[in-house]
């Protein structure tokens, strides 16, 4: 049997259509053909429209309401409601409430030559391909994701496009059946907080928000955070936050892919940001972790770490806070078992071993006497004692949070990670630098400096071959990897403010006075802008920093410190956001944001909107909840690249102050 919802009546209505059983069997013995995928938008007062099906169809609807007949059957459909026909039917609106929006999949089936006979009575009896039914799933949302994906595909000309729209057809197929055969044998409202924890572990990759997993489920935000708190003396939030975690662990130990491939993997960003949230759950970092457990490991004869754990699995699984969008990087799935990079061991032998080599030729060239022995003299020690001064002539004493290092008066061969833009801005043009985003405000002045890959895991072989004499670095794990093959600073720049990070810098490289001309003329530049802005009648009005929107919710920006331009905006030019969102910035201690359904973006939207562009990112074009935004609607608002508003550096903020005011100044004014 399949079963229609009605929910004017409250009521469980069974409609005995056919066997579910039968269904499975026949659809598992399909071929088929996707004829046309299309997203359609039917207004209230397009009544009494007709449209006969060319062949098998799905109909989802995604928002609005309406009457339909379909071969004279009514259909009283609202959001999220699945309708399906066969080939000839025809479909009738005749009444519409609200703007309708659906989409809709025309497809051809048929069985298979060898299982043509064994079916043809089932078929004959009750073909489910020409069948005529309608329900609303008890999770629609992995229905919509799905049918989201085979749109976008449909839409590209490629071979592996088509195919991985017939591959996604087939898996919203099964999710269909599914909810379908739970209906069936489970008349009695399912338990919200099982469907909830069921929904988290198959989509923990995906952006999450308490109102799109309450959605999902057929529930209320209130009701979940009821049931995980007082069932599981715990939070969604902090439920979805120990899923991701021991995925991370697993692919940390068992697989050699880099930590940004694991961040992107489990749902975050990036491995910065994995990186944060793992030494807050776990008290230590991912890299220091998987170090201790392999120098732990009971199994050293084994032959790799992943053989270890196939045999014997020592860890346990356990299971969101909101993501924010840190970064975005299209680089696709996994490299599950890329070759191991040469170890720091190796490193460290290869810096012994030119050591040992250096001696060994100062003593060959020694004066010696018929002994073999040394002989010292006045020459050779007034010489050692010049050398030893203009050494120290050459370098300063710097106090870090690793104690006291010495580094060059005059640093030449400079390599630095992630602080890119502040050695730039000081007037050092480094030798290698960790990898850059594209569209980045420094992205051309570096663009012949060679990478050393992500700033995390930058390659210890590759800075030693470019032999530098200062290295400048911006964590624990990157200082423990590299302080050994040439002076190396730690910049702990999430403990200070940009301009203590900047001086900091320019002591460290011996520009000092540049450091304090930077922000002299940064400040100023500053005072310039907004009394631009305050002159156009645009300082006081409120902006929005806002990324996303696949999955009909947006990342709204409740930090100063989350990029995408947050810094100049909030910061230094003063600007508010709506309250909503204002009240978490006052109080915001680092990088946060939140994720806000569409139904309620509005309240979030401030008279400008600033978005975050990058390749890939959701089309909103044809979104009409976007589009009536007001701040959207009245060409108020602007994209800003990426890879510009994702640093904060001295460098890139002053780009960033240049391309905001302008965008403000060239945007059509409040009405």
């Amino acid at each position: 049997m399949i079963i229609n919802y009605n929910r004017n009546k409250k009521t469980l209505e069974l409609i005995l259509i056919m066997n579910l059983k039968d269904h499975m069997l026949l659809w598992n013995h399909a071929l088929i053909e996707i004829i046309d995928i299309r997203h359609t938008f039917q207004r209230s007062g397009d009544l009494n429209s007709h449209y006969q099906l060319p062949s098998s169809a799905f109909l989802l609807i995604i928002n609005g309401k309406a009457e339909i007949l379909i071969d004279e059957v009514p259909h009283e459909i609202s959001n999220f409601h699945i309708l399906h026909g066969g080939k000839g039917m025809n479909i009738q609106f005749l009444r519409t409430e609200e703007l309708l929006e659906y989409y809709l999949i025309l497809y051809k089936a048929n069985l298979s030559l060898a299982s043509r006979n064994n079916l043809k009575a089932i078929m004959e009896h009750n073909n489910p391909f020409n069948l005529q039914y309608g329900f609303t799933p008890t999770s629609p949302l992995p229905l919509f994701d799905k049918m989201e994906n085979m749109f976008t595909d449909w839409g590209k000309t490629g071979l592996l496009d088509r195919l991985h729209v017939k591959t996604l057809f087939y898996q919203w197929i099964y999710e269909m059946l599914r909810q379908l055969h739970t209906l069936e044998t489970q008349l009695i409202q399912p338990d919200p907080l099982d469907q909830a924890i069921r929904y988290m572990q198959t989509y923990y990759k995906e952006t999450f928000s308490l109102e799109k997993l309450a959605k999902a489920v057929n529930s209320s935000p209130r009701t979940l955070s009821r049931l995980f708190r007082t069932q599981l003396q715990t939070s969604p939030a902090q439920y979805l936050i120990n899923i991701r975690m021991e995925k991370s662990k697993i692919l940390l130990l068992n697989t050699e892919a880099s930590l940004h491939d694991i961040a992107i993997a489990v749902g975050y960003p990036d491995g910065y940001y994995l990186g944060k949230m793992f030494k807050k759950y776990y008290g230590i970092s991912p890299v220091r972790y998987k170090n201790k457990v392999i120098t732990h490991s009971s199994w050293r004869d084994m032959p790799s770490q992943g053989a270890q754990i196939d045999i014997a699995r020592t860890q346990p699984l356990r299971y969101i806070d909101y993501d924010n969008h840190y970064q975005y990087n299209g680089e696709g799935e996994l490299p599950m078992f890329r070759n191991a990079k040469p170890s720091l061991l190796l490193t460290l032998l290869l810096c012994f071993t030119i050591v040992l080599s250096a001696c060994s030729t100062g003593t060959t060239n020694s004066n010696a006497s018929s002994n073999g022995k040394p002989t010292p003299s006045a020459e050779t020690s007034t010489g050692a004692n010049t050398d030893k001064a203009a050494v120290e002539a050459q370098t300063r004493i710097i106090s870090t949070v690793k104690g006291d290092i010495a580094v060059p008066a005059s640093p030449q061969r400079v390599v630095v990670l992630y602080l890119l833009g502040d050695v730039l801005a000081l007037g050092i043009k480094p030798i290698g630098v960790s990898d850059v985003s594209e569209g980045a405000a420094f992205e051309d002045e570096l663009k012949d400096v060679q990478k050393l890959g992500t700033w995390f895991e930058a390659s210890p072989e590759a800075i030693l071959a470019l032999n530098p004499d200062l290295i400048i670095v911006p964590s624990e794990e990157t200082y423990e990897a590299l302080h050994q093959i040439a002076p190396t600073v730690l910049v702990p720049y999430e403990k200070m403010s940009t301009e203590e990070r900047v001086s900091f810098i320019g002591q460290v490289v011996g520009k000092e006075d540049q450091a304090k001309e930077l922000f002299t003329d940064f400040h100023k530049k500053v005072e310039d802008s907004k009394q631009k802005l305050q002159e156009a009648g645009i300082l006081d009005h409120t902006i929005s920093i806002m990324e996303g929107g696949k999955d009909n919710s947006m990342a709204v920006v409740a930090s100063k410190q989350f990029g995408r331009g947050s810094q100049i905006i909030y910061e230094y030019l003063g600007m508010k956001a709506p309250d909503i969102i204002q009240q978490e910035i006052d109080t915001a201690t680092g990088a946060d944001g939140e994720s806000v359904s569409f139904e309620v973006l509005g309240k979030y939207s401030g008279d400008y909107i600033f978005r975050s562009s990058y390749d890939g990112m959701a089309d909103l074009t044809q979104n009409p909840i976007w589009n009536n935004i007001p701040a959207v609607k009245e060409g108020r608002l602007m994209e800003i690249d990426f890879g510009l508003g994702y640093y904060s550096d001295i460098y890139s903020l002053n780009v960033q102050l240049d391309y905001i005011v302008e965008a403000l100044l060239a945007a059509p004014r409040v009405k």
